[in-house]
């Protein structure tokens, strides 16, 4: 791939992880409009490494705050929240992670099929807009229980299928819990930690089985471009999406999903 391609790619990758538009759906899309080559195994796992850090580095406070919790220090009220925020980001990763892990290394049920990417797409745009327009929550993140991470584990699980969005269908499940839009965009964020962490640890096991790779500098670059553009959208998404609402994201989720629907029909 060319250094334009590659550069596409990881803004593509770095706009969509965290915005409820699918990552999966864009990547996809994109060598189907233009007939680009796989961009291979070291630039996804440098993207995916890239999304990563800029979602570590911009809630490095509360990631801090949770292991200084878990550490004993700070106020008995801080480390109380911080242990409870830690033990509800560990509920609400397992649902997603234990059948993740099923799919991959035992079933290896490819569904990246361009039908059920637009279907996903176009059904949970609709269940975001349905959650964002009804249920006007207006619950922090200390207010969660464990019931409330394990609604949005459960719901995680969805996003096993391309096209969902995880963190379209975690918000839309926090919203539905009652949190607010800033509150159920911060879970979903920090949700996102361990997921894209053991997805990228995932593909590197099972990859490293078969064949060999190597991360060039073409891999680094991506990686870099994939970091900074996420952190830009995360910093963007926290500071607008109280005012703004998710209703601009499933009016493009609509439009997409036609789109691919039209692609699906005429190929």
């Amino acid at each position: 791939m060319n250094s334009f391609q590659i550069f596409v790619l990881a803004v593509v990758q770095g706009v969509t992880e965290f915005l409820p538009i699918s990552s999966s759906g864009h990547l996809l899309l994109v060598p189907l409009l233009t007939g680009w080559q796989d961009q291979g195994l070291a630039i996804d796992i440098a993207t995916h490494i890239g999304t990563l850090l800029a979602v570590l580095l911009y809630f490095k406070s509360d990631l801090i705050y949770m292991i200084q919790a878990m550490l004993g220090k700070g106020s008995a009220t801080d480390i109380i929240g911080g242990r409870q925020l830690t033990f509800h980001l560990i509920v609400g990763s397992l649902p997603a992670l234990l059948a993740g892990g099923a799919i991959y290394f035992i079933a290896e049920v490819d569904l990246r099929s361009l039908l059920m990417i637009a279907m996903t797409t176009l059904f949970f745009g609709v269940v975001l807009g349905i959650a964002d327009h009804f249920f006007k929550g207006t619950r922090d993140l200390r207010s969660m229980n464990s019931w409330d991470a394990l609604f949005i584990g459960i719901f995680q699980i969805f996003a096993l299928f391309p096209g969902t969005s995880r963190s379209g269908v975690t918000m839309t499940a926090a919203l539905i819990r009652g949190l607010d839009r800033v509150a159920a965009a911060r879970f979903s964020m920090l949700l996102s930690i361990p997921i894209i962490a053991a997805a990228g640890i995932a593909a590197t096991i099972k990859t490293s089985m078969t064949q060999d790779f190597i991360f060039d500098f073409n891999a680094l670059i991506a990686g870099a471009i994939a970091f900074i553009v996420a952190y830009l959208v995360i910093k963007i998404l926290m500071r607008w999406i109280n005012k703004v609402g998710f209703m601009p994201f499933v009016i493009y989720r609509m439009i997409l999903g036609v789109f691919l629907l039209g692609l699906y029909v005429t190929n």
